[in-house]
């Protein structure tokens, strides 16, 4: 016990370099870190052309199932334990993170799970922690930060797990943690020469459409290369290290700003000071562009795009996109909203349906929910067999809304939407 402790010690390198599907037997944890949340499940499955039984799951991920199994009844302490260690041994460390942990406390036991897994998927693993190492740089987060996170997981696991925790298991933690934090770090040294850890962005425009829903305009200070219906985070002055995300609504535009659909959430901090409290000339955090529901222009396939809410966000900014590629596929667009003064962006879309003869929108009024009324609604037209479906809004209506695609005939893999995960956990 006391070797695989030692081997903490050290923080992996920023020289090494691994794979990206070269994951050692066992991978598995994700940091516990400001930010951990977990891969779409969309996104996370095995392949469309995949075939024949799962194989067996290897010995590293039996026992780490096996831990997790453990602790999940005692979810909280473990959590509260893991960071009175790390705070406790290193204090320095309490800067990287909120200043209300509330919001935090719950994401260590969601990076458990995912890891978990996906433990035997080096190729999902190591996409998703890649992001999670170029994201983690807006934090301030450093390689020599890794190792007293990977002591503190540790010593938690081994307080909480009870009868099953023993050399064996710790060394698997300790080969998972390893590779894990390598992959991280070696994602963020890769990302460094290419772009900043984070952006700041000057408020131009505040523009209230309903009492609580504001599209709001900004102009980052450098250039920042992104995709339509890609996503980023956002921290305010206000709440400082508290991020959340946000969809981009527009395509990339020549003038450079940026545009975002914000809705104040009860309790949601940031989203009610960027409603209520953001005005031209404030100074906003942007982090690294990230998301894959995006168009595939090497094909001219129909798009039926679902938007909740202000999940509208990203589908008006795929269809600028799809109209600045010239491009005559049909877009069909379902924009749900619990009530009409809710349908905020409908005159912009129905202008865009003027404009473009291949888009058709179609506000629905979802009284009864975006989750059931919604996805209902689209399996009254079609058929959509052929097309690519995007799907924005709400976790529930995403998930509803995945589920009735696919009862109507399009494939899981032409199914693009959100991170299911990040909306749910990150919501405020």
């Amino acid at each position: 016990m006391l070797e695989a402790r030692h081997r903490m010690d050290a923080p992996p390198t920023r020289s090494a370099r691994r794979g990206p599907s070269r994951i050692p037997s066992g991978d598995g944890e994700p940091e516990p870190s400001p930010e951990s949340p977990g891969p779409s499940p969309e996104s996370a499955g095995p392949s469309p052309g995949s075939a024949g039984p799962s194989p067996a799951p290897s010995p590293d991920a039996v026992l780490i199932r096996r831990t997790l199994a453990d602790i999940a009844p005692v979810a909280d302490r473990v959590t509260s334990y893991f960071y009175a260690l790390v705070f406790t041994a290193h204090p320095d460390l309490r800067g990287l993170f909120p200043a209300a942990m509330d919001v935090q406390r719950d994401r260590l036991l969601k990076a458990l799970l995912t890891a978990a897994e996906h433990i035997d998927n080096p190729e999902v693993l190591t996409a998703y922690l890649r992001r999670l190492g170029t994201g983690h740089r807006k934090y301030g987060t450093r390689p020599e930060h890794y190792p007293p996170v990977g002591e503190a997981l540790l010593g938690a696991l081994a307080r909480y797990a009870g009868d099953g925790w023993g050399p064996e298991t710790e060394a698997a933690w300790v080969r998972a943690y390893t590779a894990i934090s390598q992959i991280m770090i070696d994602a963020a040294a890769e990302d460094e020469p290419k772009a900043p850890p984070w952006w700041h962005a000057e408020v131009v425009s505040h523009d209230l459409r309903t009492s609580d829903i504001a599209v709001i305009t900004v102009r980052p200070d450098q250039p920042y290369p992104f995709l339509a219906g890609q996503y980023t985070t956002l921290e305010t002055p206000w709440w400082p290290r508290i991020w959340r995300h946000y969809s981009f609504a527009s395509a990339p535009r020549a003038d450079g700003l940026l545009s975002f659909h914000v809705k104040a959430v009860p309790a949601g901090w940031v989203s009610n000071a960027l409603v209520r409290h953001a005005r031209p000339g404030d100074v906003l955090r942007l982090g690294p562009p990230a998301g894959s529901m995006v168009v595939d222009h090497t094909t001219d396939n129909g798009m039926l795009c679902l938007g909740g809410g202000t999940g509208i966000a990203p589908i008006k900014a795929l269809i600028e996109d799809v109209a600045e590629h010239g491009e005559r596929r049909p877009v069909e667009v379902f924009f749900g909203a619990r009530s009409d003064d809710d349908l905020y962006d409908k005159d912009t879309l129905l202008g865009l349906q003027r404009s473009h003869p291949w888009l058709s929108v179609r506000p629905v009024v979802c009284d009864e929910g975006l989750a059931g009324q919604l996805p209902q609604a689209v399996g009254t037209h079609g058929p959509w067999s052929s097309y690519d479906a995007f799907v924005s809004g709400p976790a529930a209506m995403i998930r509803s809304g995945v589920d009735a695609l696919k009862r109507i005939g399009i494939p899981g893999e032409r199914i693009r939407h959100d991170e299911v995960e990040e909306l749910a956990g990150v919501a405020g």
